[in-house]
């Protein structure tokens, strides 16, 4: 049963053929668009990889990157086909080449769509993986002479800064860390001492915040230590006072940041594989509509073109079956080469327990 027929006159076809030239090339730049914002999201997520806990956000620039790869290549072709459709002479040595270049073309647009739907759905992955990241991030922030953690104090200071957040939930996070390193405590000190003792873990807590906390927006110079102490500043109360620092949690501001990132891709990379859908489809009416062409004298003559020459379900099957075939072929071979190695390690078996004469 062929599938969305329509009727194709001389001067349609070339319409068609002019027309799907122009778009497979605005389809090539969305391909390029599509690769650079993979390549920008991927530089992005891994200028803070040290504040994540794995890489499995990864797949979502990756994905767009191959696929925006492909789409480059797939719509030049695209434009070559069309230049070719124009002279009814040359387009018959693109038959052979036709199909494979569908089956890649089908596969390549389908995962630029999920790569859109990644970009929507990794909320939960990311989220888990900046809360564990950053957790650590805060835990190691003292270490600066441990290698491997050497930087990871300057990292943490300049997402603070950055993004104007404080800690992992929010500033509350560095009160539960030992974030001042023991080469910097003064352990002849009563009050460090004291502090030290009263931990269970013998760690050094405060109630502070590092310098990347203070807001310098605010008018008042930081409070970064003794925060919660409101009788150790002047004019000050913790629970009813705007705070000089920041109060929000670096994790959401993250989150936010790189969803607003992907959101955003997601919807400019919808309209590219919009924009890939209709250059398939075109040209697959471009193709049948010229097939019809084949052996007629008059290649003027109007001629009819579709998407699918059968049902959904038996173009699946004939477009896997030379698939299925190869892999059955490749399991009876590999089964053979089993066999015969296992009759040659028989035969010498026995040749050797054979006593001589």
């Amino acid at each position: 049963m062929v599938w969305a027929k329509m009727k194709f006159p001389f001067e349609k076809r070339v319409k068609l053929a002019q027309g799907l030239w122009l778009l497979s090339w605005l389809a090539t730049l969305g391909g390029a668009i599509t690769f650079c914002l993979g390549c920008f999201l991927k530089t992005e997520l891994r200028r803070r990889a040290e504040v994540m806990d794995n890489t499995e956000i990864y797949i979502v620039p990756n994905t767009l990157i191959i696929a925006g790869m492909a789409a480059m290549g797939i719509n030049y072709f695209a434009t070559r086909i069309c230049q070719d459709a124009l002279d009814a002479t040359r387009f018959p040595r693109w038959k052979t080449f036709l199909k494979p270049y569908f089956c890649c073309s089908i596969f390549f647009t389908t995962l630029m769509l999920i790569g859109v739907i990644l970009s929507y759905a990794m909320k939960g992955t990311l989220e888990g993986s900046l809360k564990v990241g950053l957790k650590n991030g805060i835990r190691f922030y003292k270490d600066t002479d441990t290698p491997g953690r050497c930087f990871q104090k300057q990292t943490i200071d300049r997402l603070q800064m950055e993004f104007q957040c404080c800690g992992n939930n929010d500033y509350k996070d560095w009160f539960e860390v030992q974030w001042i390193s023991n080469r910097y405590l003064d352990f002849s000190s009563k009050e460090v001492k004291d502090r030290i003792k009263s931990n269970v873990d013998g760690r050094y807590l405060v109630d502070g915040v590092p310098f990347s906390c203070c807001n310098p927006s605010s008018p008042r110079p930081c409070i970064q230590y003794k925060i919660t102490n409101n009788s150790a500043h002047y004019n000050y109360e913790h629970q009813t006072e705007e705070l000089n620092i920041f109060i929000h949690g670096c994790r959401e501001a993250l989150l936010n940041y790189y969803m607003g990132l992907m959101n955003s891709f997601g919807a400019v990379v919808l309209s590219v594989y919009v924009l890939q859908c209709t250059v398939l489809a075109s040209l697959r009416y471009l193709q049948t509509s010229l097939e019809a062409l084949v052996g007629q004298e008059n290649t003027e003559i109007e001629t009819e073109g579709y998407l699918l020459e059968k049902s959904i379900s038996e173009t699946i099957m004939e477009y896997l079956d030379p698939v299925l075939k190869l892999l059955l072929l490749n399991q009876v071979q590999d089964g053979q080469v089993k066999a015969e190695a296992g009759a040659a390690g028989t035969s010498g078996t026995a040749g050797a327990t054979t006593p001589a004469t």
